[in-house]
């Protein structure tokens, strides 16, 4: 069915919002996607919402990937390993977000969104070893983080960057700068997989991923300006953007039945 053009609209304004706050902030972007697309755009499946928003993801990871592989920021054997096992667990993950109840899985999205906003409030910039490789003694610490990172991407249907980039921070000892341009070889494989899983179940709309891609290419041209006239403020800025993804948790927990349904349901169940 043809997309109404209020929808095509509202779907370019959420993607703008995703990209311009990616590009302003550095990440935690994504994570807002799936809520604009069930409480602004109206999308009455969460699970579609969640397929169609790891579509459009998997897109602006892949176009931002070919970035910073030009400006030779990629360490591509960690990457690599760190993105393989966490496709498994990407897999494992989306597998099992079709099958929970779409309120359920909006609250604990929510819940989710806490632990972004705390991280984003406690990221600092550790300086790292420019010139890590992959070895014996972080090859294990990839691949847990990795599988760690997949399954919680895959199941919430999210670029996961702000999980990826401190995992590898922590399991390799690389500079954030490095694990930002890394992480998109992951983001863009976790992506990849838990939209192809979502699609296998027709739980994508690919019209109204098109235009998140659309609009988060115009927001993430926006934004990149703005990071730049405002580089000296971005930690104050962050700060700003991890409060509003607080603000949103809360509201989607009203929305969804919250926390206390979810206690509620697992007390039933046991």
């Amino acid at each position: 069915m043809p997309a109404l053009p209020l929808d095509v609209a509202l779907g370019l304004i959420s993607g703008g919002l995703v990209g311009f706050t990616l590009s302003l902030v550095g990440g935690g972007g994504s994570v807002l996607a799936v809520p604009l697309l069930v409480y602004l755009v109206g999308v009455p499946n969460p699970h579609i919402a969640i397929g169609s928003s790891a579509a459009a993801v998997a897109v602006n990871a892949l176009m931002s990937l070919a970035n910073h592989a030009r400006a030779r920021t990629i360490k591509w054997r960690c990457a690599s390993v760190f993105a393989v096992f966490g496709v498994a667990g990407a897999f494992g993950g989306s597998t099992l977000g079709k099958i929970i109840d779409g309120e359920k899985l909006l609250a604990l999205f929510a819940l989710l969104m806490v632990v972004v906003s705390y991280l984003m409030l406690r990221r600092r910039g550790a300086l790292g070893y420019p010139g890590v490789r992959l070895n014996r003694e972080n090859f294990p610490r990839l691949v847990g983080a990795g599988a760690t990172a997949g399954a919680l991407s895959g199941f919430f249907g999210i670029g996961g960057g702000f999980l990826i980039v401190p995992g590898l921070m922590f399991a390799s000892d690389m500079p954030i700068l490095n694990a930002i341009g890394s992480s998109l070889v992951a983001v863009a494989a976790f992506a990849v997989t838990t939209a192809a899983n979502y699609a296998f179940s027709d739980l994508v709309d690919w019209e109204l991923a098109a235009t998140l891609v659309l609009g988060g290419a115009f927001g993430g041209l926006i934004g990149a300006a703005a990071a730049r006239r405002l580089s000296k403020m971005r930690g104050a800025l962050s700060a700003v953007f991890a409060t509003v993804i607080f603000a949103v948790a809360l509201y989607v927990l009203w929305r969804s039945g919250g926390a206390l349904g979810l206690l509620d349901h697992a007390a039933k169940s046991a």
